[in-house]
């Protein structure tokens, strides 16, 4: 752990705690869902912003709920303590009801808001570092293109002079284009404290966050603000920023992406879940969309339209166009799966191929085998779900019904337009179709039949 000098001693940095802020209604997303469990990239927007805390090593995390709390505990459960604000009165009342959860806590305090998701680690620690010995409120303030009905803080250099409501600002003060995020840094000894000097004398009777930074300026005390992009504290309140959020989030994490080594033809058509991993040498092809769980060893290539969930991609595959890779698949090494192609829990050895038109559910596939176009394992019968097993250098003819449980052996053929019941022994032909009738002249005696019946 990093020491710093004080006094010639040498000592640990304080402690970091964390308030997350989650209690609001968010009657504007018209959800079921509580707003902060809105997912971004596939991942709830509050795990977004524990993940990033995680990164700080908090002492504690306090998360304060309120309406359907119930979904909000469920999702923090053994990852943060849980504080309910009941009725809910302002910002200062909900960081308020953390006093209990953080007793005999000595430390710096971040607070948080559940509905702001992409705060950078690096960001937070900025913050908390700003709240030296003599700054008793350290305030991280942004400067949006529009700062519209934000706060204004007034400062000089990074010393807070005075934070204004919009609607309390002159036009001077409005005029302003530095504007408060509501994320601060506190110190333990102080919070609970400023937070009990705080009244709801305002028009919404409510208890205001942002007070304690002009408390402490009354008492003479220092404030200070740091500066974050107003990207990294953008927030939640319709579907519609929502979505904007989610354009944050792909535009970065493809940029990464790009950064280090991976190829897209067109970055802006291409779709990533929060936790795609895509080694360098990869291309993706556009209109590819990523779910959750995904992982590609390089030089693998993603042709268009194909959506992938669930996955494990090794070197040199080759996937798509219009490929469906759902959650379960394994690819080894210089897999091909083509086009309309879908596979669920199936393992494929390396070289194997599917290149066309096929499903491959609950299925082994070995290395080298060919599965023809048209083929489906049949792996459930309504109740259950059954394996394919299907052997190295097997081969499995076009419009093939595997209906398992069934093996086929290594190096046996599946005859096209086969049903197969039974498992085929390697290096064994499996034929099971009707045979091959033939009537000849049938077809001219037919149409000339039907003409004369449809000439009367």
């Amino acid at each position: 752990m990093a020491l710093w000098q004080g006094n010639g001693v040498s000592q640990a940095p304080a402690p970091i705690a964390a308030i997350i802020l989650a209690a609001g209604m968010g009657t504007r997303m018209k959800s079921r869902l509580h707003k902060v469990l809105h997912p971004i990239a596939g991942k709830p927007m509050l795990r977004h912003l524990m993940d990033s805390l995680a990164e700080l090593a908090p002492a504690r995390t306090v998360v304060v709920v309120g309406a359907l709390k119930d979904q909000v505990e469920a999702e923090v459960a053994g990852r943060a303590a849980v504080a309910v604000q009941q009725p809910q009165l302002g910002t200062g009342h909900a960081v308020q009801q953390a006093q209990a959860a953080l007793a005999g806590f000595d430390g710096k305090i971040l607070i948080l808001f559940g509905d702001a998701p992409l705060v950078p680690a690096a960001t937070m620690q900025r913050l908390v570092d700003a709240l030296s010995d003599d700054v008793a409120v350290a305030v991280l303030g942004f400067r949006p293109p529009d700062p519209g009905a934000y706060g204004r803080i007034l400062a000089d250099g990074g010393a807070i002079r005075r934070m204004v409501e919009y609607k309390d600002a002159s036009a001077a003060e409005r005029a302003v284009t530095l504007c408060n995020s509501g994320l601060m840094a506190v110190r333990s000894a102080d919070l609970f404290a400023l937070l009990a000097k705080v009244t709801n004398n305002n028009a919404a009777q409510e208890y205001y966050l942002p007070d304690i930074v002009g408390i402490s300026l009354a008492d003479g005390r220092a404030c200070t603000v740091i500066e974050t992009a107003a990207e990294d504290v953008a927030g939640v309140n319709s579907r519609a920023e929502l979505a904007a959020l989610e354009a944050i989030f792909q535009r970065r994490r493809r940029a990464e992406l790009l950064a280090a080594g991976v190829s897209m033809q067109a970055p802006e058509t291409v779709f990533l879940a929060a936790d795609t991993q895509i080694a360098a040498d990869v291309e993706i092809e556009p209109f590819v969309v990523f779910g959750p769980g995904v992982s590609i060893a390089s030089g693998t290539r993603i042709r268009a339209h194909s959506h992938i969930e669930g996955a494990t991609i090794g070197p040199d595959c080759e996937i798509g166009p219009f490929a469906r890779l759902r959650p379960g698949t394994v690819l080894g090494e210089a897999v091909k799966i083509g086009n309309f192609v879908e596979t669920k829990k199936a393992v494929f050895g390396a070289r194997a191929k599917a290149n066309h038109l096929s499903y491959l559910g609950d299925s082994t596939v070995g290395a080298k085998a060919n599965i023809g176009a048209g083929t489906i394992t049949c792996n459930y019968d309504g109740f259950f779900k059954y394996q394919t097993v299907i052997g190295a250098g097997a081969f499995i003819g076009s419009n093939s019904a595997l209906v398992a449980p069934v093996t086929i052996g290594d190096g046996a053929i599946v005859g096209a337009g086969s049903t197969i019941t039974g498992d085929v022994a390697a290096d064994a032909l499996g034929v099971a179709r009707g045979r091959q009738d033939e009537r000849p002249g049938w077809a001219a005696r037919f149409r000339r039949q039907q003409a004369a019946r449809k000439g009367k």
